[in-house]
C-alpha cells in the first residue's frame, strides 16, 4: 500500500475541490430546480414527481453499494479513483442537460423524465462514491485531511452558490421573464439574492473551518452551528408568515436565510473530514482500507434522505394544493416568477455542463493517490463486505444516520427553496404554509436526528489520533 503524510501543494488541493464544484454544480442546479421544472414547466402533477423520486432513489440505494464495491475491486489505468472523474463525470453532464430536456407528451413525458434522471442519479453515484474515497487516498495526516476537507467544502458550496442564484437568472435571461415579451426585461433577483444567501456563508465560514474546530471541538461545532441553524429556520418562519416574502420585512427574510445557512453548511460540512475516520477506524480492525466501500456505505443513507426530502417536498406540495404556473400564466408584475419557456431550461443546463467538464478534467490532472489499497487487497473486496461493514463498524453506523438525516434536511429544503420565492403570495394560505413548512419546519426536525447521531459519535481527537499511530506502526513493521 503507497502511503504519505506529507503536505499537498495548493495548487493539487485546489485541483481535488474542483471536481467537488463540478459535481455540486451539477447537482444543485437538478436537486433545486427540476421538481419545479417537472411542476410549473412540462406540467407533471407535484404527486407524480414525488413518485418517480422515491422510485429512482430506491434503485439508486441497491445501485450505491455496489458502486463502492465495484470501484475497490477495480484498478483503472487512470488511477484507482480518479478515473471516475472523467468515466463517470462526464456522462453525468451529458445527462444533467438531458434532464431538462423532456421532448415527449402523455405518457412518455413521465417515462422519459423517470430515464433521464435515473441515468443522472446512477452516474453521479459511481462519480461522487469515487470521489469520497480519493480524499482518503490523498493522504493520511489528520491536519491535511482537515485542510483538504475545507477546502473541498468550499469549493463544493462555490458550485451551489452559482447553480442555485445563477440558474434562475440565466433562465430568465434566455427565456424572459415569463415567456412573454412585456416581461422580457425582467430578472428574479430576488430569488437569486435569496438562493445567494443560502450559499454566501461558506465563503465567509468554510475557510475558518479548521480554527472554528479546534475552538469547539468536532462535537461542539456542530451543536454551536445547528443552533444557528434552528434560529435562522424560526426567523425566516416567523418573518415570512407576517409579512411574506414581498413585504418592507423582505429584507429581513434574506437575513435569516443567511443565518440558516451559516448554521447548516457549517455543521454538516465539517461531517465529512467524519469520513476518513471511520475508514481508519475500519482499517485497524480489518488490515484492509476499504474507502470505496465505506463511502458506499455512506451514499446508501445520504440517498436515502435525498430520496426522503424529495418525496416529501412533492408529496407536501401536493396534499396541500400547490398551483403550478404551466405555461407562465401569472403576471407580469410578479417578477421574479421563473420563465416556463423548456428550451431556456434546456439551454441553461448545457452551459452548466460545459462548465462542469472543464472542471472534472482540471481535477482529475490535479490530483495523485498516494494511499490506496493494493491489488490483493481489492481482489478480497466482495459484496457481502458492505453489510459485514455496517455490522461491525460502530463509527460508520452513526455517521451514516447523519447523513440520512441531513441530506434529507438539505434536500427538501432546497427543492422548496425555488417554491418560497417563485410567488409565494399567490398560492392558496394552506399551500403557502405547505412551503413553509418545507423550508423552515421540516429541515429542524431532520436536524435533530442528525444531533442524536452526533451525539453518540464514538471517535475523539484522543480516538482517532492513537487509530492513526496504531496503523502507521502496523504498516512500518
Amino acid at each position: 500500500m503507497m502511503e504519505s503524510g506529507r503536505a499537498l501543494e495548493w495548487r493539487k488541493r485546489i485541483g481535488f475541490g474542483a471536481g467537488d464544484f463540478a459535481q455540486n454544480l451539477m447537482f444543485s442546479a437538478v436537486g433545486t430546480y427540476l421538481l419545479f421544472f417537472y411542476t410549473d414547466v412540462i406540467g407533471l402533477a407535484p404527486s407524480a414527481a414525488a413518485t418517480m423520486f422515491l422510485f429512482v432513489q430506491f434503485v439508486d440505494i441497491l445501485w450505491n453499494p455496489l458502486a463502492g464495491v465495484f470501484i475497490d475491486r477495480r484498478h483503472p489505468p487512470w488511477g484507482k479513483y480518479r478515473s471516475y472523474l472523467i468515466l463517470a463525470g462526464i456522462p453525468l453532464a451529458a445527462f444533467s442537460v438531458l434532464c431538462f430536456a423532456n421532448p415527449f407528451g402523455g405518457v412518455w413525458k413521465m417515462l422519459y423524465a423517470c430515464a433521464a434522471y435515473a441515468g443522472f442519479t446512477l452516474l453521479f453515484t459511481l462519480a461522487n462514491v469515487a470521489y469520497g474515497a480519493l480524499s482518503a487516498s490523498l493522504t493520511r495526516d489528520a491536519e491535511e485531511i482537515t485542510v483538504l476537507t475545507a477546502v473541498r467544502i468550499f469549493l463544493a458550496n462555490a458550485g451551489c452558490l452559482v447553480a442555485m442564484a445563477g440558474v434562475p437568472i440565466l433562465v430568465a435571461a434566455l427565456g424572459g421573464a415569463d415567456g412573454g415579451p412585456l416581461c422580457e426585461r425582467a430578472l428574479p433577483w430576488r430569488m437569486a439574492l435569496f438562493m445567494a444567501c443560502g450559499m454566501l456563508p461558506s465563503f465567509v465560514f468554510m475557510p475558518l473551518l479548521p480554527r472554528l474546530r479546534r475552538l469547539f471541538g468536532k462535537k461542539g461545532l456542530f451543536y454551536v452551528f445547528a443552533s444557528v441553524a434552528v434560529l435562522g429556520m424560526a426567523a425566516l418562519y416567523v418573518l415570512s408568515r407576517a409579512g411574506g416574502t414581498r413585504s418592507c420585512a423582505s429584507a429581513w427574510i434574506y437575513v435569516a436565510q443567511f443565518v440558516k445557512a451559516t448554521g447548516i453548511i457549517v455543521s454538516t460540512g465539517y461531517m465529512w473530514a467524519f469520513v476518513p475516520e471511520v475508514v481508519s477506524y475500519s482499517e485497524r480492525m480489518t488490515g484492509r482500507r476499504v474507502s470505496g466501500i465505506v463511502n458506499g456505505v455512506i451514499g446508501v443513507f445520504f440517498k436515502a434522505g435525498m430520496a426522503l426530502g424529495k418525496t416529501a417536498a412533492g408529496l407536501v406540495l401536493a396534499g396541500t394544493g400547490y398551483q403550478a404556473d404551466r405555461g407562465g400564466t401569472r403576471p407580469c408584475a410578479s417578477a421574479d416568477v421563473l420563465p416556463a419557456e423548456p428550451r431556456a431550461w434546456l439551454w441553461t443546463m448545457a452551459a452548466v455542463a460545459v462548465v462542469a467538464v472543464a472542471l472534472l478534467v482540471f481535477s482529475f490532472m490535479q490530483t495523485k493517490e498516494r494511499v490506496v489499497m493494493d491489488a490483493s487487497g481489492a481482489a478480497q473486496v466482495k459484496a457481502g463486505d458492505l453489510w459485514r461493514e455496517f455490522r461491525r463498524n460502530a463509527p460508520l453506523r452513526l455517521l451514516a444516520l447523519f447523513f440520512l438525516a441531513a441530506f434529507a434536511m438539505m434536500s427538501v429544503g432546497n427543492a422548496a427553496g425555488a417554491y418560497f420565492m417563485n410567488g409565494l403570495e399567490m398560492q392558496t394560505p394552506l399551500a403557502q404554509e405547505g412551503i413553509r413548512w418545507l423550508v423552515c419546519v421540516v429541515p429542524a426536525l431532520f436536524l435533530a436526528v442528525a444531533a442524536i447521531a452526533i451525539a453518540r459519535y464514538p471517535l475523539d481527537d484522543a480516538a482517532v489520533e492513537r487509530l492513526n499511530r496504531e496503523i502507521a506502526s502496523r504498516s512500518a513493521s
